[in-house]
């Protein structure tokens, strides 16, 4: 065997202070090794195998990076925006970067990185090495479903490539069976033109049928395998992929039967996990006003909605980046992420309606604004009031985030633009005496499953079937069935409901891309919808009055050091609904071709 040394980076498995819970994914790899003393030893092998996991998308990882990711990526959206001006995410909404400078653009190298790893192993791994002997348990023909791992992870990089680049190389197998290994230091191989992004999908959707009833669907033992692809995500990844091509930025003519086709295989996965002896399931102990906070808080290696996470890690981190402001001790919260009020407008009244619709049981109240509302609220965003903080260590109060004199509004290295704070993943932290909690990444879940089928089937016509998933989500959450009859105004509440449930968890910014939400949006013109509607300008509320007798004006969100209005977002129709491929890249290879709006010329 000849051999070679492999000079790619491998990014940083423990990306937190502590340690992973699953001894799959705790093991680093010598990326310096040839590929034969790699592939003859079966230990070796299991780690390229687990180095391969750390270029799958983390949204965690950014959040040690104080200065210029440290929030939530939905701050790239109408859903938060964060006080700290340095942020890459405020800079990308109002397209202030080139495809020279984009500060997101390393996804393009971890996830053409994640591939090569992925053909190398199946190139190089030897059954006569790992073993594929017939077992019962997780390790039944071990080759074979490493294999099949390595198989379903280039899908999965494969997909993200195209959620941010669009059009895409697939770099699977040659003519001759082997499996494609581009040079990283070699653009020439690469040279070659993309594509089309509905194309690649339907590839992704493919691969996974190749591998989705191969693997097992779920792993008896999650304690070990916790973080590693299985059945199950094979079979999310399919529907995922499918929902994506239909969208109406790769289905442009509204081909119905791509809907259809995205839809059943939603179905599939449902179909195939009621078949289980341990099904997946919404989180779920019959307390609505809680249940989808510890969905997120409770130990991810016990929790049944999860299908893949980039494995656990024990660290304080998220709770120091999201709290608010005021909560100060060895331990000090920075509050880095602003839920805007155009989000805080999207939940319903407990009845069901709009706060601007009228006609139910609960009437809006804009100076009592959080109660009766839809119970994910209180479990997804900090507000004006809510009690807080460790009882144990007397730490237990009200927020208060009024402009003048709140405790919870400024500090010297944070603030609310907003009036709001991020909850969703917040731990109840002591600042006193802080502790470390298991956080991990969800990349897959039960419940974005059933958003899947609901909005497939609605787009496919069959409302009886996308009513029967959505109001599964709203069981969980305590809210009303919903009954609609219209296909318009059924799927406008889907997508409110896939807004809300899948907040601050990477999907929001995908969703307004692939619904190509900003097509005729203007910052000017959308300023007489409600908040909930609008994408470009962004709101929030300033609270004056006391503490027992609080006072809420609502009007655009303000930076909370200087007062001033911040930035009116800015969305660049076609060059916004993509990335940038770096430039450089680009003039090595140019037949990959730039995505509109993003060239750069006479250099």
């Amino acid at each position: 065997m000849k051999i070679k040394k492999y000079t790619y980076i491998m990014l940083a498995v423990l990306l937190f202070s502590g340690t992973a819970c699953s001894d799959f994914l705790d093991k680093e790899y010598d990326a310096t090794l040839s590929d034969e003393k790699v592939f003859t030893n079966q230990t070796m092998t299991r780690e390229f195998l687990t180095d391969i996991y750390t270029n799958l998308p983390d949204g965690l990882a950014p959040l040690n990076d104080d200065q210029f990711t440290g929030a939530s990526r939905d701050c790239m959206t109408d859903n938060a925006t964060s006080y700290w001006g340095l942020h890459y995410y405020t800079k990308v909404a109002t397209d202030s970067y080139t495809a020279k400078d984009h500060p997101l653009l390393g996804q393009w190298n971890t996830d053409f990185a994640g591939i090569r790893k992925c053909n190398i192993f199946l190139n190089n791994a030897q059954a006569s090495v790992v073993g594929n002997a017939e077992k019962s348990g997780d390790d039944n023909k071990l080759y074979e479903r490493y294999c099949n791992e390595a198989r379903l992870l280039r899908a999965l990089f494969h997909f993200d490539l195209v959620c941010w680049f669009g059009d895409m190389l697939i770099v699977g197998e040659n003519e001759d069976g082997t499996n494609i290994v581009f040079s990283m230091e070699d653009l020439e191989q690469m040279n070659q033109a993309r594509t089309p992004a509905a194309d690649v999908l339907q590839w992704v959707a493919d691969e996974c049928d190749k591998v989705k009833d191969a693997l097992p669907f779920r792993y008896s033992n999650e304690t070990t395998n916790w973080g590693r692809v299985n059945g199950a995500t094979a079979y999310a990844l399919k529907a995922r992929a499918l929902l994506y091509k239909a969208s109406a930025l790769n289905n442009p003519t509204g081909e119905q039967s791509w809907w259809q086709a995205a839809a059943q295989a939603a179905q599939d996965f449902i179909d195939k996990n009621a078949q289980q002896s341990n099904p997946y399931q919404l989180y779920a102990t019959g307390n609505p006003e809680n249940d989808y906070y510890e969905c997120f808080t409770t130990n991810p290696v016990y929790n049944n909605e999860i299908i893949l996470s980039r494995s656990v890690w024990n660290t304080n981190k998220v709770e120091q980046v999201f709290l608010p402001v005021g909560f100060t001790g060895k331990f000090s919260a920075a509050g880095r992420t602003s839920p805007t009020q155009n989000f805080v407008d999207c939940f319903e009244m407990l009845d069901g309606k709009r706060i601007d619709e009228g006609g139910g049981d609960y009437a809006y109240d804009a100076q009592n604004p959080y109660v009766n509302r839809d119970p994910r609220l209180a479990q997804i965003v900090f507000y004006q009031g809510m009690t807080w903080g460790s009882a144990k260590d007397n730490e237990q109060r009200k927020l208060d985030m009024r402009t003048d004199g709140g405790k919870d509004y400024s500090a010297s290295m944070g603030g609310t633009c907003t009036g709001y704070y991020l909850k969703k993943f917040v731990n109840n932290i002591s600042c006193q005496n802080p502790t470390n909690y298991p956080h991990s990444w969800i990349i897959f879940r039960y419940g974005e499953v059933l958003l899947n089928a609901a909005e497939a089937y609605c787009e496919a016509g069959n409302l009886d079937k996308a009513k029967q998933y959505i109001n599964e989500i709203r069981d969980r959450a305590g809210m009303p069935h919903y009954e609609y009859t219209d296909q318009t105004e059924l799927l406008k509440r889907i997508r409110n409901e896939r807004r809300i449930e899948l907040s601050f968890e990477d999907h929001r910014m995908w969703d307004l891309r692939r619904w190509r939400a900003y097509d005729n949006v203007t910052a000017s013109e959308e300023q007489s919808k409600p908040y909930y509607e609008q994408l470009l300008n962004l709101y929030g509320v300033e609270i004056s009055g006391t503490e027992a007798a609080p006072v809420y004006q609502y009007g655009p969100a303000r930076s909370a050091q200087n007062g001033g209005v911040i930035e009116t977002r800015v969305f660049n129709i076609p060059k916004n609904y993509l990335f940038p491929i770096p430039d450089s890249d680009v003039k090595m290879a140019p037949n990959l071709k730039q995505n509109p709006g993003w060239e750069i010329t006479g250099e």
